[in-house]
């Protein structure tokens, strides 16, 4: 029975490993038995911890203080002074607070006795006890366990115990920053070298074990970026019954006669404070077989205790065993033959080896956890490991190691054997929580530019607001940064729209032609043509020809014949607009440079290479990009009458009233305006949101000084917003241990489309680390984890200004129309909008939040400049046709 097949344990592992899912996700945590506490330590040592830290250890029968030097040497060779004081009687069933006094009172004596420094002293504080923590030093006892029950303690924060017991010595200079327990501190021992440690495994006394956890799985915490510790306290894995296929009569007994029955039964099959019980049983239950003491007074066996469990290590460990079980056995009276010495031997083994076993599968769960939550073939990982057990019985040690690589072939493991892992452990815990708060406090002084308060943004808002009013304005106009220029079309789609019509959709060296069938449905056929690179630099007639050659080799292609169609034409070059098919040519861009073009209607240069070409065409309405998302959209859902374009550049329009409309002629009715809102800030009212490394990205753009706005907010901008802020981080030794980053020095390295993949939820840091690596750069899981929040920084505040902009458009519209709230919906375009994981959702939350009497619907818009240049034109012909 106390034998375990490989099949028994791995039933065991799988049972663990849903143990430990259990207790991670916050839906099933209340009822988990394998508790799966955080700890907050969120890294492991670097080696660079440097400093002087204080230690109080409370122990079974002890309070240890200890005095540490850290040295930045790798934590080879930290300095340490210590001092035991053993605890008085009755103060573990005692009240709670005598027993922090005690702490305090120990600590401030060892102070003295070390010459009581004066400065600022971290204290690290190691209680061995299940805890509930909210942060590294805040820590709420579960319950007590080892023969402690003071009173007045579970449910309370122990750590703000100690720090008010200290308090109340007058020892104002100590501060308590960490609290661990041993576990936590062997795996803190073990990272040295450049090797961190991940995983530990505590198989003394009691057992326990902990490991590095992507932090987003780490439910319970408020974390989730990055790694946390995870505590398992598996002791009490098997206490809902999961264990009972397993559980012999021994074990029974032993629970049965433990002080808290039913609980922590893994700990009873593992720990060594229960090995000897267990052994004690077995025995118990031979001698009623007549397998064993055949003629004895076995009476003794009885006895609780009677045999210790350093008593079994030491009948199978030494190389004389069947002398120590015979000399062990005599103490107790018995007088054993040799077969009863030899059997005893025999049982003394099955008991320890069983317990490496299940050492082994719980290890072996947490391995295969690890593997598959990093998304990994091959886990290799360094596990610390403490406790009388394993350094004290090579065959376990040879059982847990050889069962756990069968149990987990995915992984392999090397174990590190602990060096004082509590008092050592605790001040290295201790001093990377300090090297880390030390660097948060710069990371958060360097970002703190580009995080952005809500005063902040209402502010940007009325800015938007008045820029508006400027814009409009007929003698305002030309000082604001917002051109707020019309564009002549005076209703968005009512549904009524019907027919055939021509979209032509000219932006870049390809262009489409498409056929839009409006009925019930829209229906779209298109075809993309090539501008040939000498068509591009040559003459605008060469130009517009060949257009309209492509044209008529679509209309051949739809047999369309000779069929003059209502045509929608998207020109997406800058333009002053005159009337809905009147634009005239302000500069060419994006590698174009026909001659004759500049100053020139384009509509009416369009006309008269068909007039050459003895092609029919009417062209109803030129619109941009941005009124084609708005007028697509507005087909699907009547209330759209913004459109947003955020992808490379940004821009945005709506319908405006027409007796704000300064610059055009009327007061009836509404118009759509182009704001051309990537200006918004190139007249200065923006400089105080800039930051150092937004102006290192406008020096280097070819329109320094303009696009102020957009160079916030668009594609084309972000990654090298983040660039910057990476080198000045690798500068300031906060990223990459300051190692130089040739290949980040290149402009345009950084993508945008990296934010949008490193800030996918649930991303692992190690798909992180392969960006940076395509990058040439080797990044640890905390650089990682930095390049994240950098990233996600960058991306809120783009957001936010995009959020704070449509909240001074949809406030105007509201206050336009005399409502007290309003309802409209947003056609949205752009690739940042659409492939960004968070950015659509954070520019609703903050449109929410500085427009709150405006309910916005965001419609994405699909295929808005082609489309949209359809229903333009569909609706000029609607609002043409004479009333009946």
């Amino acid at each position: 029975a106390l034998t375990l097949r490989l099949e028994t344990l791995q039933l065991v592992k799988g049972r663990m490993l849903r143990a430990i899912r259990e207790g991670l996700s916050r839906q099933t945590h209340a009822q988990a038995k394998v508790q799966m506490l955080p700890t907050y330590i969120c890294s492991t040592p670097d080696g660079t911890e440097k400093g002087d830290i204080l230690v109080v250890e409370l122990g079974q029968s002890h309070v240890r203080t200890l005095w540490v030097t850290l040295l930045g040497d790798g934590n080879q060779n930290p300095q340490m002074r210590d001092k035991t004081f053993d605890l008085p009687a009755g103060i573990k069933q005692g009240k709670g607070e005598a027993l922090f006094d005690f702490l305090a009172q120990c600590v401030s004596q060892f102070l003295t006795d070390i010459g009581n420094p004066q400065q600022h002293i971290p204290l690290g504080f190691v209680f061995p006890f299940s805890c509930r923590k909210q942060q590294l030093h805040k820590a709420e006892l579960i319950s007590w366990s080892k023969g402690f029950s003071c009173s007045d303690v579970e449910g309370k924060d122990v750590v703000q115990l100690l720090q008010w017991s200290i308090n109340k010595q007058e020892i104002y200079h100590v501060e308590v920053v960490a609290l661990i327990n041993n576990t936590v501190g062997t795996m803190m021992t073990c990272s040295m070298e450049g090797k961190p440690c991940e995983v530990a495994l505590i198989v003394g006394s009691g057992t326990n074990s902990c490991f590095m956890a992507p932090a987003h799985l780490v439910e319970m915490a408020e974390e989730t970026s990055g790694r946390m510790c995870v505590n398992t306290e598996w002791g009490c894995f098997g206490d809902d019954g999961t264990l009972s296929d397993i559980l012999t009569s021994y074990d029974e007994h032993v629970d049965h006669e433990s002080s808290n029955p039913g609980e922590r039964r893994f700990e009873k099959l593992v720990g060594s404070l229960y090995l000897g019980e267990i052994v004690r049983h077995v025995l118990i239950a031979l001698t009623v077989e007549k397998a064993l003491f055949v003629g004895n007074d076995v009476t003794v066996l009885k006895t609780k205790d009677a045999l210790k469990t350093q008593q079994v290590l030491e009948i199978i460990s030494k190389e004389d065993g069947v002398i120590e079980a015979r000399r062990a056995l005599e103490a107790l009276g018995l007088q054993p033959s040799e077969r009863d010495c030899c059997r005893v031997q025999q049982i003394c083994r099955a008991v320890v080896s069983r317990a490496a076993a299940l050492s082994a599968a719980g290890l072996a769960a947490i391995l295969s956890h690890m593997c598959q939550t990093r998304e990994l073939e091959l886990l290799v990982v360094n596990v610390g490991v403490e406790g009388d057990l394993y350094q004290g019985y090579s065959r376990f040690k040879e059982i847990l190691q050889g069962v756990t690589a069968m149990l987990s072939p995915e992984c392999v493991a090397t174990f590190l054997p602990s060096v004082d892992s509590t008092g050592r452990g605790a001040a290295i815990v201790t001093a990377v929580a300090l090297r880390l708060a030390a660097k948060r406090e710069e990371v958060d002084q360097m970002l703190a530019p580009l995080r952005l308060s809500r005063a902040d943004l209402q502010h940007v808002q009325a800015l938007m607001r008045q820029e508006m009013e400027l814009g409009l304005g007929r003698e305002s106009n030309a000082n604001a940064s917002l051109r707020m220029l019309p564009t002549y079309v005076r209703n968005t789609p009512d549904g009524t729209e019907q027919g055939e019509f021509l979209a032509l959709d000219l932006g870049g060296t390809n262009f489409r032609v498409l056929l839009v069938r409006v009925a019930q449905d829209i229906c779209i056929t298109s075809e993309i043509y090539v501008i040939p690179t000498a068509i591009m630099h040559g003459t605008g007639e060469a130009l517009f020809d060949h257009i309209i050659d492509c044209m008529r080799d679509f209309q051949l292609n739809q047999n369309l014949k000779e069929q003059v169609l209502p045509l929608g034409f998207t020109f997406s070059f800058p333009c002053q607009q005159l009337g809905l098919n009147k634009a005239v040519l302000l500069s060419w861009t994006k590698g174009f440079s026909a001659s004759g073009c500049v100053g020139r209607d384009v509509v009416q240069m369009l006309q008269e290479a068909a007039q050459r070409k003895n092609f029919g065409l009417n062209v109803v309405a030129v619109v941009n990009d941005t009124v084609g998302t708005m007028m697509s959209c507005g087909y699907d859902d009547p209330k759209c009458e913004i459109g947003l374009i955020v992808g490379t550049g940004t821009n945005a329009c709506y319908m405006e009233e027409m007796r704000n409309v300064g610059t055009v002629e009327g007061e009836q009715g509404r118009m759509c305006i182009n704001m051309e809102w990537g200006a918004f800030g190139d007249n200065g009212c923006l400089d105080n949101i800039f930051t150092d490394f937004d102006l290192m990205v406008d020096k280097t753009t070819i329109n320094v000084g303009r696009q102020r706005f957009e160079k916030l907010i668009s594609g084309m901008y972000l990654g090298e917003i983040v660039r910057h802020i990476l080198l000045a981080m690798v500068d300031k030794q906060l990223l990459f241990c300051g190692k130089p980053c040739p290949q980040l020095q290149t402009r345009d390295i950084f993508k945008t489309k990296f934010l949008s993949t490193i800030e996918i939820d649930g991303l692992a840091l190690r798909q992180v680390q392969t960006i940076l690596q395509n990058l040439e750069i080797q990044a640890s899981f905390e650089d990682s984890t930095l390049v994240r929040e950098v990233c996600e920084t960058v991306s809120l505040r783009a957001a936010q200004l995009c959020g704070a902009g449509m909240a001074a458009v949809v406030e105007k519209m509201r206050d336009n129309r005399g409502l007290d709230r309003m309802a409209v919906t947003v056609g949205a375009d752009g690739t940042l909008y659409k492939m960004h994981p968070r950015f659509s959702q954070l520019l609703q939350q903050t449109l929410e939040d500085l427009a709150p009497t405006c309910t916005v619907t965001f419609l994405r818009s699909e295929d808005g400049s082609g489309k949209g240049a359809a229903l333009g034109a569909a609706v000029a012909c609607r609002g043409a046709e004479p009333e009946e």
